[in-house]
């Protein structure tokens, strides 16, 4: 009897960590960054009821003209008044391309119809597509927001390569036009192809006029060009108009992508690689050294074995890296700037080395003489 009973407790106690475990890796994807969620999860999860509901919130979201609001986490469940304020907005200019936003959402949707064939996926991923389209100016660049907005944030109507939010525009149409797997599931038309492919040639044309040409050579991009004039264009106080070492980077990966490169594209990136090893910065390390209050403290300190750095502006004038304050004033020290913004921000990226390696490999893929 002691041993059946043992044996009960037993059986038990293993049902009750199952169901603990169970319960756990259910909702293990709440402790997760929504573009994570939104792309990466197993495609078992995406026919789960927990993706689902994940769905309904995402579909809810979506705004009217068919994009999607930034730095949301869709994945968490909405409360009343979060739904009462999404319904309020969605017929206003929240939509966006910035910090990944709409591009990770319709990626979302490509898992969730892949997953589970409701057509209600397709349909706002078509939605979806149809603002990108119409977003794009007719010289082939993409504004951060869209419907255009006024007043102090009317930088947000630039040509923006900030945080890659062109280049993830273009590699998901590039990935449409050329039916990669991903995209398989969907029931996308000859037509929506054709309208993706015309995007993407604008879109190459546009990245390729708005480099900046220093004695008729190619070199790098700014972080947002003019939307009429292509010219390196100023954001928020202290992002002025500069060559970027960050986000140059994002761009020049993204070219050595396109298979079978024009002439006009390998110059651009010959060019630009050659003016980011020109212009790299060697024998420093940026380090937090918090203070004795503990709060984050960045500096830079000396040395010889660290990666070659890029900074996040160069001077469109003297070349040399900038780093700019609140106050739109140039310094030419990070420790210049005020610890809000030094600390708030990145200056600078190590990104170079890699970068160098896939140009290499770009090189030698398309027997190009640098």
């Amino acid at each position: 009897m002691r041993i059946a009973l043992l044996s009960l407790l037993l059986v038990l106690v293993v049902q009750v960590r199952a169901q603990k475990s169970a319960a756990t890796k259910s909702s293990s994807y709440l402790q997760l960054p929504w573009k994570t969620v939104a792309t990466r999860m197993s495609q078992e999860w995406y026919a789960s009821d927990s993706a689902k509901q994940v769905a309904e919130t995402v579909l809810f979201s979506q705004q009217d003209i068919g994009g999607w609001a930034k730095n949301k986490p869709y994945h968490h469940p909405l409360t009343e008044a979060e739904r009462g304020q999404i319904e309020k907005s969605k017929a206003g200019v929240g939509a966006t391309i910035d910090n990944g936003a709409t591009t990770t959402e319709m990626k979302f949707l490509v898992n969730m119809y892949a997953a589970t064939k409701d057509v209600r996926y397709y349909q706002a991923f078509e939605k979806g597509f149809h603002y990108l389209l119409a977003a794009q100016y007719p010289n082939g660049g993409w504004p951060q927001y869209y419907p255009l907005r006024k007043g102090s944030t009317a930088y947000a109507n630039h040509i923006t390569y900030n945080d890659n939010a062109m280049v993830n525009v273009l590699e998901l149409l590039k990935e449409v036009t050329e039916q990669k797997p991903f995209y398989a599931s969907l029931p996308v038309t000859e037509g929506m192809r054709a309208q993706a492919k015309q995007a993407f040639d604008k879109g190459i044309d546009c990245i390729l006029k708005s480099q900046i040409k220093v004695n008729g050579k190619p070199t790098v991009w700014c972080a947002q060009h003019d939307a009429l004039t292509l010219f390196p264009a100023k954001a928020r106080a202290y992002e002025l108009p500069s060559f970027s070492g960050q986000e140059s980077v994002g761009i020049v990966r993204f070219l050595m992508e396109i298979s079978n490169p024009s002439e006009p594209i390998i110059a651009s990136v010959t060019g630009a690689m050659a003016w980011l090893d020109a212009h790299k910065i060697t024998g420093l390390k940026v380090e937090n050294r918090p203070g004795a209050d503990g709060k984050r403290n960045i500096i830079l300190v000396a040395d010889e074995e660290a990666p070659p750095l890029l900074a996040r502006f160069y001077d469109l004038e003297t070349e040399k890296p900038l780093f700019v304050d609140r106050d739109g004033i140039k310094r030419s020290s990070l420790m210049e700037v005020g610890p809000e913004r030094r600390n708030g921000y990145s200056w600078y990226n190590d990104e170079l080395v890699h970068l160098q390696k896939q140009y290499k490999a770009w090189l030698k893929k398309w027997k190009i003489q640098a």
